[in-house]
């Protein structure tokens, strides 16, 4: 049974075969299978869609100001923030974003993101010039 992380001060259990040694377990695949990393979309095929990545729609939409609803779990300080500021780069784990006013940049991690508000359209186009 998994234990509260506050209650007891200690970290949730792991399910079982996620963790050895610190290392983490592969799952089986069974030999001859193609394995597609997670995240990473396949060229379009004839009759599917392409797939988009919240990555890439940040990335037609860089130099664009953007308000960043982030949660921390587990955060006795501050359960939530919000951010505002010019986005300036994403990534697979990450968005990058500066303040206008003062310079300074913020390296936000993708697992913490709720959503993104701008205060303009969106650009978001999929490849091969198909638009939504």
């Amino acid at each position: 049974m998994p234990m509260n992380a506050q209650a007891a001060g200690m970290p949730s259990m792991m399910p079982a075969n996620t963790m050895v040694q610190g290392a983490m377990t592969p799952q089986s695949v069974p030999s001859g299978v193609p394995v597609t990393p997670v995240g990473v979309g396949m060229p379009g095929l004839p009759g599917q869609p392409e797939e988009s990545y919240v990555e890439n729609i940040l990335r037609m939409n860089l130099g664009k100001v953007a308000t960043l609803y982030m949660t921390y779990e587990n955060n006795s300080e501050w359960n939530a923030k919000i951010f505002k500021g010019i986005l300036e780069a994403a990534g697979r784990d990450h968005i990058i974003i500066s303040d206008p006013v003062t310079g300074k940049r913020y390296l936000l991690l993708m697992l913490n993101l709720d959503y993104i508000t701008f205060d303009e359209p969106l650009n978001y186009t999929l490849p091969f010039g198909t638009a939504r």
